[in-house]
């Protein structure tokens, strides 16, 4: 099948395979029946790797010991998978039966023999790579469901996609969004109750946010829970439900009577979800604002329900059982869509010990949370790198306590964490042996600037309130100053002692989720190439495969015919490949799997060809420039980078070829790269802005650094400084 197409092609037809399909239909009958009584993943199989995190916990654990701290250093590949993409490859694998369920960019699904690593089958749902304007964070894909024979997958475009799992043919698919809007898919859809469950992104682009329930078999909608209230009188078009229910009007009371209805809202629920049987309870985490600034989202005030929210709901119904909000009248991109974990511990003091149900997670806002997961009663939340924004939560009233130090509402302000978060979307981990959880935390800053005639745009623009040209003009020369000295790393976080025991540095912006195994074993990739085991108890590296290029996936464990492997898919992107890191590789998509004494070899990473700087000479004014810088600001930079510095994901502009520079406004205008990812830009730039861009990239190219930025850039590589000092 066709590997990168523009789409509107009808899809390829799959390439089928032989398996045993009624060891498929056994294996799904045995995870129904345990479903309906067992708490997480002891009801499965411990061979298997059969949901996103493995159990309804999402604990990502497995059992699997045979691979332990004796051995480990008998690790090697086992085979080795070329997706055939080259964009960010941020999916967890689903192993099922011996088969491995995968996704690649652009939202490709793969199928191979989880022993050998041969392809069974793909398929491509011809995603139009126009698309890709509308992701705020790359045409990523964080994976599959898989359920009763069926793969679900969530498109970029916003369709969900049911396949049959032994041929990878289209059974149903059900558009879940407005395609007038700019929504999108890029986190993996939940079972629950023979029900899918998948949310959507696009908050940064103004839409109102929510997650949906669909019936396994069918398609049909059952339910659709809003996460921001509706304009008042507005009728959901989707439903023709009037916007009256209970959750609607808590919410709206959190809200101005004089809110921007035309941003949005936000509150768009793209990526964390678990799910208790024993207390029917599924818990869905609530993304950002739209727009960020408060101020101009709602000036009368009001904490701004359901954003930056943990809900629980009931998976039947879809009502609303409690909510707890991380971040009232959110102000800085500050989601609560980073990984939901559950688990079982003792909790208390003296007499009052008891083993307690709680749920976890550490959000982008900096703090590491421990709710009661029946009651959504806060038991802890402290904060796990530095955060400016606010010094402590108050457990009394649950609220966070503001600094004052990070408020940009009326001009500009260095906030830490940055917009990617304390933690972002990368997965932790939970090992019950140790009471650890394994968090991919990291610690940079990020420049707010006020855009205060900011007005909503359709079509492919942020919306988020903020300066961008202000913004990128500040960092100009400066770009690496904000990343601090080993900005990610692996934290090991004791939720009961609330603190953390240790932490592992990596020289990269872009991290990696993590895997915990039966034998004190710690799995976590970076975006320095490097996949690594660590002793779960103090964090000792004990191997290292050197893959070469940046992993961002979670990986997973499974056993064939009594072998243990450890799989994980590679390949950089996402919000920091795109915005952030630096390559010198061709980025090309793997999935990876390595056992005891495997024989596969790593791929070869090929270099980037150098690319001299060698700009036309074109006949431009400082007024031409300086349009350029700002249209590059509120168009370009969050793909190709702020200041046009290289990433390497995505092409340098400073360092087009002639013929790029030659069909400039064909590229920009006309769409004529469409089918490789660059999309047309003609319902939002005329020919002189699309000019204007051209001039500010050649003059950044030929721009030369002062003394004083070479100074900057060399102790940012260099100096590590107090992480509150390079807040400030």
């Amino acid at each position: 099948p066709a590997r990168d197409s523009g789409g509107a092609q009808p899809a390829p037809a799959p390439r089928a395979f032989a398996v045993d399909g009624a060891r498929i239909a056994r294996a799904d009958r045995a995870r129904d029946s345990d479903a309906e009584s067992a708490s997480d993943a002891d009801s499965v199989s411990d061979a298997e790797w059969p949901s996103h995190g493995r159990g309804y916990f999402e604990q990502r654990y497995s059992p699997l010991d045979r691979i332990d701290a004796g051995n480990v250093a008998q690790l090697a590949p086992a085979w080795v998978y070329e997706t055939g993409e080259t964009r960010g490859h941020e999916a967890t694998p689903v192993v099922v039966d011996g088969v491995l369920f995968a996704t690649a960019t652009w939202s490709i699904v793969f199928a191979l023999d989880a022993k050998t690593g041969r392809e069974l089958w793909r398929y491509d749902p011809q995603v139009p790579r126009w698309k890709g304007r509308d992701a705020c964070c790359d045409a990523v894909n964080r994976g599959v469901a898989v359920w009763k024979g069926r793969v679900y997958v969530g498109a970029l475009d916003g369709r969900l996609i049911a396949l049959d799992a032994r041929t990878g043919a289209p059974l149903w698919e059900v558009q879940t969004t407005d395609p007038a809007k700019a929504y999108t898919i890029t986190g993996a859809p939940r079972v629950v109750k023979d029900m899918v469950v998948i949310g959507n992104g696009g908050a940064e682009f103004g839409v109102r946010g929510y997650f949906s329930a669909y019936d396994a078999a069918t398609g049909a909608l059952r339910w659709r829970f809003y996460t921001v209230p509706a304009k008042p009188g507005a009728e959901d078009a989707h439903t023709g439900v009037a916007a009256g229910t209970p959750e609607d009007a808590l919410a709206r009371a959190t809200w101005s009577s004089e809110s921007a209805w035309e941003f949005g809202l936000g509150g768009t629920a793209w990526d964390a979800m678990a799910f208790d049987p024993a207390l029917d309870l599924l818990y869905v985490g609530v993304g950002n604002s739209s727009p960020y600034d408060r101020e101009r989202r709602s000036p009368g005030g009001g904490d701004n329900l359901f954003l930056s929210s943990i809900v629980a709901v009931r998976p039947d119904t879809g009502r609303l059982v409690w909510h707890y909000q991380t971040t009232p009248a959110e102000n800085w991109d500050y989601t609560a869509t980073q990984h939901i974990l559950l688990a079982d511990l003792e909790w208390g003091e003296g007499a009052d010990r008891r083993v307690r149900k709680l749920l976890v997670q550490a959000p982008k806002n900096g703090f590491f949370y421990v709710l009661d997961r029946a009651t959504g009663e806060l038991l802890a939340a402290d904060p796990y790198v530095f955060t400016s924004w606010a010094s402590r939560v108050d457990l009394a009233t649950g609220r966070p306590v503001e600094t004052g130090r990070a408020q940009w509402n009326d001009g500009s302000a260095m906030v830490s964490p940055s917009v990617i978060g304390g933690h972002n979307w990368h997965p932790m981990a939970f090992h019950p042996k140790t009471g650890l959880v394994y968090l991919p935390s990291q610690q940079m800053a990020y420049p707010f600037h006020v855009d205060r005639d900011a007005r909503f745009v359709a079509g492919g623009r942020f919306n988020t309130g903020e300066d961008f040209p202000a913004m990128a003009k500040s960092l100009d020369g400066y770009e690496r100053a904000v990343r601090f000295c080993d900005p990610t790393h692996l934290t090991a976080w004791d939720p009961v002692a609330r603190k953390a025991v240790w932490r592992v540095a990596h020289a990269s912006e872009t991290n990696g989720g993590a895997l915990a195994t039966g034998r004190d074993l710690v799995f976590q990739g970076s975006g320095t190439g490097r996949f690594v085991a660590y002793h779960a108890a103090t964090g000792e590296e004990l191997w290292a495969s050197d893959v070469g290029i940046g992993l961002m996936a979670g990986p997973v464990s499974y056993e064939v015919d009594g072998e243990q492997y450890v799989a994980v898919l590679a390949g950089t992107g996402g919000s920091s490949g795109l915005h952030l890191d630096v390559i010198d590789y061709v980025n090309r998509g793997y999935a990876i799997a390595y056992k005891l004494g495997g024989t596969a070899s790593l791929p070869k990473v090929e270099k980037l060809a150098a690319q001299p700087v060698a700009p036309p000479a074109l006949a431009t004014t400082a007024a031409q420039v300086e349009r350029g810088r700002e249209v590059y600001g509120w168009h370009c930079w969050r793909c190709h980078g702020v200041g046009t510095k290289a990433t390497g994901v995505l092409p340098d502009l400073r360092r087009a070829s002639r013929t790029v520079h030659e069909q400039w406004t064909d590229i920009v205008l006309g769409g004529t790269r469409q089918a490789r990812g660059m999309p047309s830009f003609a319902n939002l730039l005329t020919r002189e802005d699309a000019l204007a861009v051209q001039a500010y990239v050649v003059a950044q190219a030929l721009r030369e650094p002062s003394a004083l930025e070479s100074a900057a850039a060399w102790l940012s590589e260099r100096v590590c400084v107090p992480a509150e000092w390079a807040a400030d």
